[in-house]
């Protein structure tokens, strides 16, 4: 008689359910992470001047705050949405001079 190992449950995500009828949508192009010991705090922002020397002051809009449980979740969640969109419009560029696009024999 041969033993067999213990099955283990479906490793298939769990649907959640959700309310958003109460969300709000908030655009942001600028971001600060800072945090405790025990929590991590997410700010977000609108920067006006994303090219040029120092920005004016940046004005934060929301914050949010979670545990580093939350927040390794939520770093390889959003890896893996930036990986499929890299590999279906290829990969972005972070570096913002980078992207600037220069005149022929000229600055931008």
């Amino acid at each position: 008689m041969s033993e067999s190992a213990p099955q283990r449950p479906s490793q298939e995500p769990v649907q959640v359910p959700v309310d958003e009828s109460h969300i709000v949508a908030t655009y942001a192009n600028f971001c600060r992470v800072t945090g405790t010991p025990e929590e991590l705090i997410v700010d977000f922002g609108l920067n006006k001047q994303v090219t040029g020397p120092s920005p004016e002051t940046i004005q934060l809009t929301q914050r949010i705050i979670v545990n580093f449980f939350t927040a390794k979740r939520l770093a390889y969640a959003l890896q893996m949405a930036v990986a499929r969109h890299e590999q279906a419009f290829g990969v972005l560029e972070t570096d913002v001079q980078r992207r600037v696009i220069q005149p022929p024999g000229g600055k931008a």
